[in-house]
């Protein structure tokens, strides 16, 4: 319960990944916040179809959110740290009911914007803090699965949110925008009131120095007085914890450098799968691929369908078939996607930008864009956030959860911020162009992310310790003095 609780902190995320695509695709926003869109569109239609939505104020709407969570998720350290995983959740959760009161009463640009920087500090403090609570919570044979949830409601806040643009869309009055903005107050209570009732981690009860509330914890959320063993691997985690002063610079030591590269480099490379330009702006590329506004806003809802029932294939697998196995599959199968949509979408609009695409036709792409969000949702989807945080032992982990959540954030702002102009000026191939990105993080886990599954996050060590290339940089004093020989066995068996 305690990590179904606290994975809604996803809610928030995905809510807003799904609601600013749609509004910004429809014509009453755009005509009142953005009147040069607006005409660009209706000027479009017999002319070139990639260019129809460039617009960098348009797109600053969307992406500031994410600058804004970029440096939130850097201030959100210390918080999670010294006050505890529940309390940079809630913190989260009122500061982004603070942002959809003012998106929702938006009278000009710059609420809209001020609005969207407040949810992107409430998406930072809260990305940067439940997916460490969930780790820290979970059995490790159960983590994958728990840790997975946080996905899960990221996933349903999107396909929640595309429904919801297709009902307002069709408000008479054109104020359809202000409801859509406005109930991302509903997933932002739910975390809000929901981190009063979170119990705190062992881990982080054992950081702020209540080590009996840790052992009460513990046997409470193991349903077990059987501890002992677990809570003396906490205890030697949480002393080594406590000499650490500076974690946002001992993650730099060379110790640490197999966790510092999985920190920056699978949240750089999930964004540069191209999922959310897929997930911000579907009804905006539907649209541009010729489909209606209605259709566009269900063709976004047929995607975000898909992803949240996918997401359900790794909750169920990542446990059994690891981590590796998922992220090798789903890479694969994002190459061949991004590959033939390209390819659709080049031979009917090819270079021009002009033409009719046929009913059947724009259906067939929107089939290859799900198999592509289907490969997506139960491989870089969860384990983009899963990996970077069960790998980071305990004395850096706020800071190594902070790096990848600012990462994730900058590359999210980058992509968001850059997309649309592309697609004016690379046309098709930019969907070319992410498959290359898809082809180079499938080698790189095939080369150098370990398999975790079924490890203790406190013996981690041992996993880079029996890596090919990661052992360099782990020497036997980093790793834990019991049982090296089941682990051993363990990691081999892995």
């Amino acid at each position: 319960m305690a990590c179904l609780v606290a994975a809604t902190g996803g809610l928030i995320f995905g809510y807003d990944i799904g609601i600013s695509g749609g509004v910004t695709s429809m014509d009453p926003f755009l005509s009142r916040f953005f009147p040069s869109v607006y005409q660009k569109q209706l000027l479009a239609d017999d002319s070139n179809q990639y260019c129809k939505f460039d617009s960098q104020l348009l797109t600053m709407f969307t992406s500031s959110l994410y600058l804004a969570a970029l440096v939130a998720s850097l201030c959100a350290a210390p918080v999670t740290r010294l006050a505890g995983r529940k309390w940079s959740m809630f913190v989260g959760g009122v500061t982004f009911l603070a942002g959809c009161a003012l998106n929702g009463a938006a009278v000009n640009v710059a609420m809209l914007i001020l609005g969207r920087v407040l949810l992107g500090i409430g998406v930072g403090f809260a990305n940067q803090s439940v997916p460490v609570y969930l780790s820290e919570m979970a059995p490790a044979r159960m983590r994958g699965m728990l840790n997975n949830g946080f996905q899960l409601m990221i996933t349903l806040g999107i396909l929640a949110a595309n429904l919801i643009n297709y009902g307002t869309d069709k408000i008479s009055g054109g104020w359809g925008w202000r409801l859509s903005l406005a109930l991302a107050a509903v997933p932002a209570s739910i975390i809000t009131v929901g981190s009063l009732f979170l119990p705190d981690t062992p881990n982080s009860l054992l950081e702020r120095g209540k080590a009996d509330d840790a052992r009460r914890m513990l046997r409470r959320v193991r349903g077990t007085d059987d501890v002992d063993e677990e809570y003396r691997d906490l205890a030697a985690a949480s002393e080594a914890s406590s000499a650490v002063e500076r974690p946002w610079r001992d993650i730099l030591r060379r110790k640490y450098r197999p966790q510092l590269v999985m920190a920056v480099a699978i949240p750089l490379l999930q964004q540069l799968t191209g999922i959310n330009v897929i997930m911000f702006y579907a009804p905006v590329l539907f649209k541009t691929l010729g489909f209606g506004g209605s259709a566009s806003l269900m063709s976004a809802v047929i995607t975000g369908s898909v992803n949240l029932a996918a997401t359900f294939v790794s909750i169920f697998t990542v446990d059994r078939l690891g981590r590796r196995a998922l992220l090798l599959e789903g890479g694969v199968q994002m190459f061949a996607s991004q590959v033939t949509v390209g390819a659709l979408i080049g031979a009917k609009l090819g270079w021009s930008g002009v033409a009719d695409i046929p009913a059947g036709y724009a259906a067939a792409v929107v089939a290859v864009m799900c198999v592509y969000v289907a490969g997506f949702a139960w491989s870089w989807g969860p384990l983009g956030w899963l990996v970077p945080s069960e790998v980071m032992p305990l004395e850096v982990r706020p800071a190594g959860q902070s790096i990848t959540v600012a990462v994730n954030m900058l590359m999210t702002f980058i992509v968001a911020q850059a997309f649309l102009p592309m697609l004016c000026r690379l046309k098709f191939v930019l969907f070319f162009f992410f498959a290359a990105w898809v082809a180079a993080m499938t080698i790189f886990v095939a080369l150098f992310v370990p398999e975790t599954k079924g490890v203790p996050i406190e013996d981690m060590a041992n996993v880079w310790k029996a890596h090919w290339y990661w052992k360099r940089f782990v020497t036997d004093d980093d790793a834990p003095r019991r049982g090296d020989l089941e682990m051993g066995k363990r990691v081999a068996r892995n």
